[in-house]
């Protein structure tokens, strides 16, 4: 399962040195759902070498403004705290695999 990423701990998550990707979701979003089992499934499978977890928009909207989130769903790549890429709306499992797997 992914962490759930607030307004309030997401500073802490950035610190560290394993590559972090975030899933921008809402619970009224339809393509959201769709990505859910994928971001999901990483987390479960890279859990150990990557931070993989999801902000509610609704709920987070520092850090959707911090990142600058006008559509979601939107997966963002950070390493070493800057970030490094971003896909908007719902995309194939491959592309979410092989942006982690270009960080690790």
């Amino acid at each position: 399962m992914a962490l759930e990423i607030t307004d309030q701990n997401i500073s802490t998550l950035l610190q560290t040195e394993k590559p972090v990707v975030i899933d921008f979701w809402a619970v009224w979003c339809g393509p959201c759902r769709m990505i859910a089992p994928i971001i999901d499934e990483m987390a479960q499978t890279y859990g150990d070498r990557a931070v993989i977890g999801k902000v509610n928009v609704d709920e987070n909207m520092e850090i959707s403004s911090k990142y600058g989130i006008r559509n979601i769903p939107t997966v963002i790549f950070v390493k070493n705290g800057e970030l490094v890429d971003k896909v908007v709306g719902a995309v194939p499992k491959a592309t979410l695999i092989n942006k982690l797997e270009a960080l690790l």
